[in-house]
Order: C-alpha cells, then sequence, then structure tokens
C-alpha cells in the first residue's frame, strides 16, 4: 500500500467517526479508531503508521509477537489491542505484549489473566465479549452469564473497562449494538468495543467508545 493510499483512508474513517460522533451528539475523540492489522505485514503496517495512527488490533498473539516488537522498536507510543479469542495457555503472552484485550469471555480466562497479570507486574485493560446474538459458533460470553463472570472478574482485580460485541453477518447490527450499550450502562461500564469495517459509523451513533476497523484501512486481505 503507498503512503499517500494509506493517509487518504486513515483520513476518510476518522472524517465518518467524527460525522457518525456528531450526529449523536458526541465528541469525535470519545472514540478511539484501533487499526487491524490482522494478516498484513510490517511493510504494510509501516504507511499506516507514517500517517500518524498509533492504535492497532490483532487477532492472534502469536502473529502479533511475530511483527510488533521491531515496529514497537521503530515508534514507541503505539498501543496495541488482541481483538481475537484468546486461549488460556496464551494469556502470559497476551499480557506481555498487549495494552487492551478485548476478548475476556470465560470463567478459565479470567483465572488465568489474573494469574498473568500478578507474575507480570502489568493489567492490560479488559472488555469483555458477549455473544451477542447467541451463535454457537462464536466466542463470547452468553448474555445470562454475564453478571457471573463480571464478578468473576472484579474479585480478582481484573481491569474489566467495557463490553465487546461482534453481531451476526448479514443482518441489521443496530439492534445488537443497542443491546450491548444497555447491557454496559445495567453493569456499570462505560467501554464498548463494537463496529468494524462495515458498521462502524452505526457503532458510533449508538455509544461505541472503540471501533475495530481492518479493511477500509488496509484494503482486502490477501
Amino acid at each position: 500500500m503507498r503512503s499517500d493510499d494509506s493517509e487518504q483512508r486513515l483520513a476518510a474513517a476518522r472524517d465518518a467517526i467524527a460525522r457518525a460522533a456528531r450526529r449523536a451528539d458526541r465528541r469525535p475523540d470519545a472514540v478511539e479508531l484501533v487499526a487491524v492489522s490482522k494478516m498484513h505485514d510490517a511493510d504494510t503496517i509501516r504507511p499506516v503508521l507514517r500517517a500518524g495512527q498509533r492504535v492497532f488490533g490483532e487477532n492472534r498473539v502469536q502473529e502479533a509477537a511475530a511483527k510488533w516488537p521491531q515496529l514497537r522498536e521503530e515508534t514507541p507510543d503505539i498501543r496495541l489491542h488482541l481483538v481475537g479469542r484468546l486461549q488460556s495457555n496464551k494469556a502470559d503472552d497476551a499480557v506481555a505484549l498487549f495494552d487492551v484485550i478485548h476478548s475476556l469471555d470465560r470463567p478459565s480466562l479470567v483465572k488465568a489473566l489474573a494469574k498473568a497479570m500478578d507474575v507480570a507486574g502489568r493489567r492490560p485493560s479488559c472488555f469483555v465479549q458477549v455473544n451477542i446474538g447467541a451463535e454457537a459458533q462464536k466466542g463470547g460470553c452468553p448474555i445470562g452469564e454475564l453478571s457471573d463472570l463480571l464478578e468473576q472478574a472484579r474479585s480478582v482485580d481484573l481491569p474489566v473497562i467495557g463490553l465487546m460485541c461482534v453481531p451476526p453477518l448479514d443482518v441489521e447490527p443496530a439492534p445488537y449494538f443497542a443491546l450491548l450499550a444497555k447491557l454496559a450502562r445495567d453493569h456499570g461500564l462505560g467501554g464498548l468495543s463494537m463496529g468494524m469495517s462495515g458498521d462502524y459509523e452505526t457503532a458510533v451513533t449508538l455509544g461505541a467508545t472503540h471501533v475495530r476497523v481492518g479493511t477500509a484501512l488496509f484494503g482486502a486481505r490477501t
């Protein structure tokens, strides 16, 4: 990707976020753009960094570990988000590498992350992923188990800042975003990680604090 393409795509995404925020009477700077760089190599990411983006998301711990240490040496103020499902046996690596984890979704992961954070002496912020569409093939905490999972996370001092969801494909996402926002309010949480390349403007109008945008910034993955 040429650097000028990156600048244009990044500017377009930021403008779209700002327009959506203003429609909802929100401040544009209340929404953080997470550039999802999964399956893109360092040479593809660097133009986006040069264009001014500093917050990035990855789906897999192993892939992130292979490319981000070098990029962080070059650009130290990067913040890295894990937006994909996390295996409990990767908790130590995730805590060492990421600043924010979006996929806390089960009691075993609560225990693994708490232990890893205690050992590492650092506490990445966490979103609890909710299976908002009750889809068997997707990760995420069932809605009916959310209160218990949050209680477990708080009991071991995990820094839970909000909720995350991925709505079902090919249906109107707005009702699912609205439901996630209600669940967050009901549980006293301010963070909402929702919205991807195809629906992030809708998510912003419904309260998203973090939008996870990949294709709109990097183009289609090969």
